[in-house]
């Protein structure tokens, strides 16, 4: 089997004490573990910026999108409208949310290289007064966009509207200032920039918001209200939760801030991202976007000579210890590379010679 490294989004490159905490095994119900799952819980609303006064953290079993598919479902429910400003194939993925769960909703879809505009979704705020609430991603990994929130949390708040974010692939990467911009609910997964393994996602909830989820929601295991209702007593899940999971996210946590917390992590992932677009430029390789890049991964347009295929070069590249990423933009020939995880400089060094050598082999 051929070891290497994640240049993706998440899942990632975890580090190997990350991985020594699955091989111990916890009860559900045990006090210590249910301890763990608290002081996880208060640790994510540190990062948030947020008081316990105010918001709330919610952990539910599954992926990230069963995080998001908890808060549309169980916030929105069947009593409101959700208007959707999509810029990629995540806010997309919403609208199928919507759709399957029967959700009264609207969505402005945007140009995949473009940040959704605050001022047109006010408007279409203003023209239906059924809106009550507006969802939107933070870090669109579809391009690697970074999406304007404060703008848009400004018209959405102003206008009395319940905002929802996804921030899958920023929070822990990038700094966020929940209660400050005015998010509502704040929705990442365990296995992106706090570098953990995929097996739950989080929510940061605003708790006058969360109270109004009671008995709303269109799903049994994807109630939020009751997760929390469950969870607020000592720590118990409602239903079996992903001990193993939980252990390397409380490591991964304790890891972020020996790094020096959100702001150092951001510092790593934007020098990786720098070094990444610099070498692929020298090489031919012009990143899709012109501007709004994050620094949690890039998206890059194949050169005008090339003659390879994106399955040639992802296996000459992981043969030589690393995974990039196929596109996901449907207008344009790209693929993409992460700068998250357990990835330095001296990976992206070594990733700029694999891709310089293979080039040679091409041509």
């Amino acid at each position: 089997m051929i070891n290497y490294k994640l240049l993706t989004p998440g899942p990632l490159t975890t580090t190997e004490s990350v991985k020594k905490e699955m091989l111990v095994d916890h009860c559900t119900w045990d006090n210590d573990y249910k301890q763990i799952t608290q002081n996880i819980r208060k640790e994510l609303l540190k990062l948030a910026h947020v008081s316990e006064d105010e918001y709330t953290a919610v952990l539910m079993q599954g992926s990230g999108t069963f995080g998001v598919e908890s808060v549309l479902t169980s916030a929105v429910g069947k009593k409101g409208k959700l208007l959707i400003a999509a810029n990629g194939a995540y806010g997309e993925r919403m609208e199928d949310i919507a759709k399957h769960a029967g959700l009264d909703y609207k969505i402005l879809n945007f140009k995949y290289n473009e940040i959704p505009d605050a001022d047109i979704i006010a408007k279409e705020i203003e023209s239906d007064p059924a809106i009550t609430h507006v969802s939107m991603v933070h870090c669109e990994t579809t391009s690697g966009i970074l999406n304007d929130i404060e703008s848009v949390a400004k018209k959405v708040k102003l206008l009395g509207r319940v905002f929802i974010v996804d921030a899958m692939s920023s929070f822990g990467g990038v700094d966020i200032d929940v209660s400050g911009i005015g998010i509502d609910f704040i929705i990442s997964s365990a296995n992106k920039c706090i570098q953990g393994v995929p097996g739950f996602s989080f929510i940061i909830c605003k708790r006058t918001e969360l109270e109004k989820c009671k008995d709303n929601a269109v799903s049994l295991s994807l109630d939020l209200y009751d997760q929390w209702q469950c969870m607020e007593k000592d720590g118990k899940w409602r239903f079996t939760s992903p001990t193993h999971v939980v252990l390397a996210f409380a490591k991964a946590l304790e890891e972020l801030s020996a790094e020096g917390g959100v702001s150092a992590r951001y510092a790593r992932y934007s020098n990786n991202n720098d070094m990444l677009i610099e070498k692929m430029t020298r090489l031919g390789f012009e990143t899709y976007l012109d501007r709004n890049q994050s620094p949690i991964i890039t998206t890059f347009r194949y050169p005008d000579s090339a003659d390879f295929s994106f399955e040639e070069m992802y296996s000459f590249i992981k043969e030589r210890g690393y995974a990039i990423y196929p596109g996901k933009v449907t207008d344009a020939d790209v693929f993409r590379i992460g700068n998250i995880g357990e990835i330095y400089a001296e990976d992206i060094e070594k990733l700029g010679n694999i891709f310089e050598e293979f080039l040679k082999g091409v041509k």
